[in-house]
């Protein structure tokens, strides 16, 4: 069973009573939504704009990235990842004092930085199982980790025009029960280095090593992944698995969010990961007060 909330400074999550909005600050130049900083002299205060625009919309959490997992993106150096995220986490630790930010990262190095700067959650799109020090990182600050699922092969994927790139999907035998069982793998990962039960959130990982119809399921069937007894987080904005399903391009997403975002919280997701907060905040609310008013 999962702990019933979750205390970050002042801020206290209380699972199950709303959903919770985390806003996506992409400090790279190529992310696959078109959002992301397209230079460092450029990157500083746009991510101020963005994130205040985000916290007045409703966000709870600001999710800092410097690396691109867009497939098909190149690989970046854990010291170009810092020179990207750094300055900008420490202008949001200072500017917004009450801000939960989140890295969003699988090194270790970039996310002990991270901390140092202020950095309160550490996203790791690999579950801990890309760098094995990252684990004992999260457990020397005890620091809050979402452990996502990825099957993700950089090799594999799948271009199409207008839409945009896609991993190709991972053969599964059982998708469910297999998505559980690695999951797990990664919660034993961080209990053995320590990481107490109640700082673990899992992601099923949307879009990473899944078919269109692999997403579509694991969205329709979240209830199962919740019932592990960790928070869950939901990450679907504007991915390949709408583009494909509505045939639209990454800038014509909106609606096709909000379905899954919808659906999502009402199989019970705890956070959901977006790009339009101030569209998918509206939703949310919308939809805890059909979900959750008991």
């Amino acid at each position: 069973m999962k702990s019933p909330s979750l205390q970050i400074g002042s801020f206290s999550f209380h699972w199950g009573s709303r959903t919770y909005i985390m806003g996506i600050l992409n400090a790279t130049p190529d992310s696959f939504s078109g959002d992301g900083f397209s230079s460092k002299d450029h990157a500083l205060g746009a991510a101020m704009d963005q994130a205040r625009y985000f916290l007045e919309a409703g966000a709870d959490i600001l999710d800092v990235g410097g690396e691109s997992t867009r497939p098909g993106s190149e690989p970046v150096s854990a010291e170009q990842e810092m020179e990207r995220v750094l300055p900008i986490i420490r202008a949001l630790h200072k500017k917004f004092p009450q801000a939960i930010i989140s890295i969003d990262t699988c090194k270790a190095q970039v996310a002990e930085a991270a901390i140092k700067a202020g950095a309160q959650i550490i996203n790791d799109v690999w579950g801990l199982r890309a760098d094995d020090d990252l684990a004992y990182v999260a457990a020397k600050y005890k620091t809050p980790v979402i452990l996502m699922h990825n099957r993700s092969n950089p090799a594999s994927v799948e271009m199409r025009e207008k839409i945009g790139n896609a991993y190709t999907g991972a053969v599964y035998q059982n998708l469910i029960a297999e998505v559980k069982h690695e999951l797990l793998e990664s919660v034993a990962i961080a209990k053995k280095a320590g990481i107490e039960d109640h700082l673990i959130i899992l992601d099923p990982g949307i879009g990473f090593g899944k078919t269109r119809e692999h997403n579509l399921e694991l969205i329709n069937r979240l209830d199962q992944i919740c019932a592990l007894g960790y928070p869950v987080l939901l990450g679907t904005s504007r991915k390949s698995l709408i583009g494909f399903t509505l045939n639209l391009p990454v800038d014509q997403r909106v609606e096709g969010t909000a379905a899954t975002v919808t659906l999502g919280i009402a199989r019970g997701a705890d956070i959901i990961r977006v790009h339009d907060v101030l569209e998918m905040t509206r939703v949310a609310r919308m939809t805890d007060a059909m979900v959750r008013s008991a």
